[in-house]
Protein backbone atom coordinates (compact mmCIF):
# COMPACT_ATOMS: atom_id res chain seq x y z
CA UNK A 1 0.00 0.00 0.00
CA UNK A 2 1.29 3.43 -0.93
CA UNK A 3 1.56 5.85 1.95
CA UNK A 4 1.10 9.51 1.17
CA UNK A 5 3.16 11.99 3.12
CA UNK A 6 1.00 14.66 4.71
CA UNK A 7 1.65 18.15 3.41
CA UNK A 8 3.62 20.27 5.89
CA UNK A 9 1.76 23.21 7.35
CA UNK A 10 3.36 26.37 5.99
CA UNK A 11 3.14 29.05 8.65
CA UNK A 12 2.74 32.75 7.90
CA UNK A 13 5.03 35.12 9.78
CA UNK A 14 4.33 38.86 9.94
CA UNK A 15 7.64 40.62 10.68
CA UNK A 16 8.01 44.36 11.27
CA UNK A 17 11.28 46.11 10.47
CA UNK A 18 12.04 43.25 8.12
CA UNK A 19 14.31 44.88 5.53
CA UNK A 20 17.43 45.31 7.68
CA UNK A 21 19.16 44.18 10.84
CA UNK A 22 17.70 41.39 12.94
CA UNK A 23 14.44 41.49 10.99
CA UNK A 24 16.12 40.80 7.68
CA UNK A 25 18.20 37.98 9.16
CA UNK A 26 15.06 36.47 10.69
CA UNK A 27 13.20 36.67 7.37
CA UNK A 28 16.07 34.91 5.62
CA UNK A 29 16.05 32.10 8.20
CA UNK A 30 12.29 31.68 7.73
CA UNK A 31 12.60 31.81 3.93
CA UNK A 32 15.22 29.07 4.08
CA UNK A 33 12.61 26.92 5.80
CA UNK A 34 10.10 27.58 3.00
CA UNK A 35 7.73 29.58 5.19
CA UNK A 36 5.42 32.42 4.16
CA UNK A 37 6.63 35.82 5.37
CA UNK A 38 5.11 39.29 5.27
CA UNK A 39 7.87 41.91 5.32
CA UNK A 40 6.19 44.91 6.95
CA UNK A 41 8.38 47.98 6.43
CA UNK A 42 8.22 51.71 5.77
CA UNK A 43 10.11 51.73 2.47
CA UNK A 44 9.31 49.64 -0.58
CA UNK A 45 12.42 51.04 -2.28
CA UNK A 46 14.70 49.63 0.45
CA UNK A 47 12.73 46.41 0.87
CA UNK A 48 12.30 45.40 -2.79
CA UNK A 49 16.00 44.42 -3.31
CA UNK A 50 15.86 42.29 -0.14
CA UNK A 51 12.65 40.66 -1.32
CA UNK A 52 14.03 39.94 -4.79
CA UNK A 53 17.28 38.48 -3.44
CA UNK A 54 15.48 36.17 -1.01
CA UNK A 55 13.00 35.04 -3.67
CA UNK A 56 15.85 34.12 -6.00
CA UNK A 57 17.66 32.15 -3.27
CA UNK A 58 14.63 30.46 -1.69
CA UNK A 59 12.16 29.69 -4.44
CA UNK A 60 9.82 27.72 -2.18
CA UNK A 61 9.32 30.58 0.25
CA UNK A 62 6.26 32.81 -0.12
CA UNK A 63 7.38 36.37 0.50
CA UNK A 64 5.46 39.63 0.22
CA UNK A 65 5.86 43.28 1.18
CA UNK A 66 3.40 45.37 3.17
CA UNK A 67 3.76 49.10 3.75
CA UNK A 68 3.87 49.81 7.48
CA UNK A 69 5.22 52.75 9.45
CA UNK A 70 4.79 51.35 12.94
CA UNK A 71 5.38 54.78 14.53
CA UNK A 72 2.28 56.22 12.81
CA UNK A 73 -1.01 55.00 14.31
CA UNK A 74 -2.97 55.86 11.16
CA UNK A 75 -0.47 53.91 9.05
CA UNK A 76 -0.73 50.97 11.47
CA UNK A 77 -4.52 50.91 11.09
CA UNK A 78 -4.30 51.13 7.30
CA UNK A 79 -1.70 48.35 7.09
CA UNK A 80 -3.69 46.04 9.37
CA UNK A 81 -6.91 46.71 7.48
CA UNK A 82 -5.19 46.12 4.14
CA UNK A 83 -3.70 42.83 5.27
CA UNK A 84 -6.81 41.51 7.02
CA UNK A 85 -8.83 42.24 3.88
CA UNK A 86 -6.71 39.70 1.98
CA UNK A 87 -8.06 36.93 4.27
CA UNK A 88 -4.53 35.55 4.60
CA UNK A 89 -3.65 33.73 7.83
CA UNK A 90 -1.12 34.88 10.42
CA UNK A 91 0.53 32.29 12.60
CA UNK A 92 3.21 34.47 14.16
CA UNK A 93 3.55 38.24 14.63
CA UNK A 94 7.11 39.41 15.33
CA UNK A 95 7.22 42.95 16.70
CA UNK A 96 10.82 43.59 15.71
CA UNK A 97 10.97 47.20 14.43
CA UNK A 98 12.82 49.45 16.85
CA UNK A 99 14.89 52.59 17.19
CA UNK A 100 17.09 54.30 19.77
CA UNK A 101 18.81 57.65 20.35
CA UNK A 102 16.39 59.92 18.50
CA UNK A 103 15.15 63.51 18.62
CA UNK A 104 11.88 63.43 16.69
CA UNK A 105 8.14 63.26 17.21
CA UNK A 106 5.84 60.75 15.53
CA UNK A 107 2.98 61.79 13.26
CA UNK A 108 0.73 61.57 16.33
CA UNK A 109 2.97 63.75 18.51
CA UNK A 110 4.66 61.04 20.56
CA UNK A 111 8.39 60.67 21.07
CA UNK A 112 9.44 58.57 18.06
CA UNK A 113 11.27 56.00 20.22
CA UNK A 114 8.16 55.29 22.31
CA UNK A 115 5.92 55.36 19.22
CA UNK A 116 8.11 52.90 17.29
CA UNK A 117 9.09 50.57 20.10
CA UNK A 118 5.84 50.28 22.05
CA UNK A 119 2.79 52.35 21.08
CA UNK A 120 2.60 51.29 17.41
CA UNK A 121 3.36 47.61 18.09
CA UNK A 122 0.70 47.55 20.82
CA UNK A 123 -1.94 48.78 18.37
CA UNK A 124 -0.75 46.49 15.57
CA UNK A 125 -0.91 43.46 17.86
CA UNK A 126 -4.47 44.26 18.94
CA UNK A 127 -5.61 44.75 15.36
CA UNK A 128 -4.08 41.46 14.17
CA UNK A 129 -5.16 39.38 17.18
CA UNK A 130 -8.44 38.14 15.65
CA UNK A 131 -6.49 36.56 12.78
CA UNK A 132 -3.82 35.17 15.12
CA UNK A 133 -6.55 33.50 17.18
CA UNK A 134 -7.60 31.57 14.06
CA UNK A 135 -4.14 29.97 13.73
CA UNK A 136 -3.50 26.40 14.94
CA UNK A 137 -1.02 27.91 17.40
CA UNK A 138 -0.62 31.66 17.14
CA UNK A 139 2.35 33.50 18.60
CA UNK A 140 3.25 37.11 19.38
CA UNK A 141 7.00 37.71 19.71
CA UNK A 142 8.27 41.01 21.09
CA UNK A 143 11.93 41.73 20.41
CA UNK A 144 12.83 43.47 23.69
CA UNK A 145 16.27 43.83 25.28
CA UNK A 146 18.20 43.39 28.52
CA UNK A 147 18.28 47.20 28.39
CA UNK A 148 14.97 46.92 30.25
CA UNK A 149 17.05 46.29 33.40
CA UNK A 150 18.25 49.91 33.39
CA UNK A 151 14.68 51.18 33.83
CA UNK A 152 14.19 51.57 37.59
CA UNK A 153 10.78 53.20 37.24
CA UNK A 154 8.16 53.66 34.55
CA UNK A 155 8.34 56.90 32.58
CA UNK A 156 4.69 57.61 31.84
CA UNK A 157 5.70 60.85 30.09
CA UNK A 158 6.69 58.67 27.14
CA UNK A 159 3.00 58.01 26.52
CA UNK A 160 2.12 61.70 26.39
CA UNK A 161 1.84 63.79 23.24
CA UNK A 162 4.35 66.60 22.91
CA UNK A 163 4.67 69.76 20.85
CA UNK A 164 8.49 69.82 20.72
CA UNK A 165 10.95 66.92 20.46
CA UNK A 166 13.75 66.26 22.91
CA UNK A 167 16.69 63.87 22.77
CA UNK A 168 15.65 60.33 23.61
CA UNK A 169 18.55 58.60 25.32
CA UNK A 170 19.48 55.08 26.38
CA UNK A 171 17.32 55.39 29.50
CA UNK A 172 14.26 56.01 27.32
CA UNK A 173 15.20 53.06 25.15
CA UNK A 174 15.39 50.93 28.29
CA UNK A 175 11.90 52.04 29.32
CA UNK A 176 10.46 51.10 25.92
CA UNK A 177 12.08 47.67 26.17
CA UNK A 178 10.56 47.29 29.66
CA UNK A 179 7.25 48.09 27.99
CA UNK A 180 7.85 45.29 25.46
CA UNK A 181 8.33 42.74 28.26
CA UNK A 182 5.34 43.99 30.26
CA UNK A 183 3.19 43.98 27.11
CA UNK A 184 4.02 40.33 26.37
CA UNK A 185 3.27 39.32 29.96
CA UNK A 186 -0.05 41.17 30.16
CA UNK A 187 -1.09 39.95 26.72
CA UNK A 188 -0.39 36.38 27.85
CA UNK A 189 -2.73 36.85 30.80
CA UNK A 190 -5.45 38.31 28.58
CA UNK A 191 -5.09 35.47 26.07
CA UNK A 192 -5.32 32.67 28.65
CA UNK A 193 -7.52 29.91 27.27
CA UNK A 194 -6.82 30.79 23.61
CA UNK A 195 -4.35 29.17 21.19
CA UNK A 196 -2.17 32.31 21.11
CA UNK A 197 1.02 32.47 23.19
CA UNK A 198 3.39 35.39 23.74
CA UNK A 199 7.12 35.84 24.21
CA UNK A 200 9.60 38.64 24.78
CA UNK A 201 13.34 38.29 24.37
CA UNK A 202 16.81 39.76 24.42
CA UNK A 203 18.51 39.19 21.04
CA UNK A 204 21.92 40.15 22.41
CA UNK A 205 23.76 43.39 21.79
CA UNK A 206 23.45 43.47 18.00
CA UNK A 207 25.08 45.76 15.44
CA UNK A 208 21.76 46.50 13.76
CA UNK A 209 20.17 49.61 12.25
CA UNK A 210 18.33 50.28 15.51
CA UNK A 211 21.28 52.53 16.40
CA UNK A 212 20.84 54.73 13.30
CA UNK A 213 19.63 57.62 15.48
CA UNK A 214 22.80 57.60 17.59
CA UNK A 215 25.35 60.22 16.47
CA UNK A 216 28.59 59.18 14.81
CA UNK A 217 31.25 58.18 15.80
CA UNK A 218 29.43 56.53 18.72
CA UNK A 219 27.68 54.14 16.31
CA UNK A 220 31.02 52.76 15.12
CA UNK A 221 32.31 52.32 18.67
CA UNK A 222 29.12 50.55 19.76
CA UNK A 223 29.13 48.15 16.84
CA UNK A 224 32.74 47.06 17.41
CA UNK A 225 31.58 45.04 20.41
CA UNK A 226 28.27 43.71 19.08
CA UNK A 227 26.89 40.49 17.61
CA UNK A 228 26.01 40.02 13.95
CA UNK A 229 22.39 40.32 12.83
CA UNK A 230 22.35 36.58 12.12
CA UNK A 231 23.38 35.84 15.72
CA UNK A 232 20.80 38.33 16.94
CA UNK A 233 18.05 36.57 14.97
CA UNK A 234 18.61 33.21 16.67
CA UNK A 235 16.46 33.85 19.76
CA UNK A 236 13.60 35.55 17.85
CA UNK A 237 13.60 32.56 15.48
CA UNK A 238 13.50 30.20 18.47
CA UNK A 239 10.55 32.01 20.05
CA UNK A 240 8.71 32.15 16.73
CA UNK A 241 9.15 28.51 15.74
CA UNK A 242 10.28 26.17 18.53
CA UNK A 243 7.67 23.40 19.03
CA UNK A 244 8.64 23.03 22.68
CA UNK A 245 7.45 26.58 23.38
CA UNK A 246 3.90 25.89 22.20
CA UNK A 247 2.61 25.65 25.76
CA UNK A 248 4.81 28.41 27.22
CA UNK A 249 3.52 31.97 27.31
CA UNK A 250 4.43 35.37 28.73
CA UNK A 251 8.05 34.38 29.31
CA UNK A 252 11.34 36.08 28.50
CA UNK A 253 14.21 34.47 26.55
CA UNK A 254 17.90 34.99 25.85
CA UNK A 255 20.26 32.67 23.94
CA UNK A 256 17.34 30.36 23.16
CA UNK A 257 16.64 29.80 26.85
CA UNK A 258 14.18 31.24 29.35
CA UNK A 259 15.83 34.07 31.28
CA UNK A 260 15.05 36.29 34.26
CA UNK A 261 13.58 39.74 33.83
CA UNK A 262 14.03 42.76 36.05
CA UNK A 263 11.79 42.93 39.15
CA UNK A 264 9.92 45.82 37.53
CA UNK A 265 9.14 43.67 34.47
CA UNK A 266 7.49 41.13 36.76
CA UNK A 267 5.09 43.68 38.27
CA UNK A 268 1.61 42.53 37.19
CA UNK A 269 -0.07 45.73 38.37
CA UNK A 270 2.38 47.81 36.33
CA UNK A 271 1.76 45.63 33.26
CA UNK A 272 -1.99 46.11 33.64
CA UNK A 273 -1.59 49.87 34.05
CA UNK A 274 0.64 50.08 30.98
CA UNK A 275 -1.95 48.16 28.97
CA UNK A 276 -4.78 50.43 30.09
CA UNK A 277 -2.92 53.66 29.43
CA UNK A 278 -1.72 52.51 25.99
CA UNK A 279 -5.21 51.29 25.08
CA UNK A 280 -6.56 54.78 25.78
CA UNK A 281 -4.03 56.61 23.62
CA UNK A 282 -4.41 54.12 20.75
CA UNK A 283 -8.20 53.94 21.23
CA UNK A 284 -8.04 50.16 21.03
Amino acid sequence: MEHRREARHVSTFFVTGANSGIGRALVEALAARGEAVVLATRSEERTRPVLNELKSRYSSARLQWLHLDVSDLGAVRRAAQSFLATKQPIDVLVNNAGIAGTRRLSADGFDITYATNHIGPFLLTNLLLPRLKEAPQGRVVNVASNAHFIAKEMNWAGLERRTAPKRSGFKDYGVTKLMNVLHAKELARRLAGTRVTTYSLHPGAVASSIWRGVPQPFQWLLKLFMLSNEQGAETPLYCATAPELATATGRYYYKRREAKTSPLAGDTALARELWEKTAVITAS
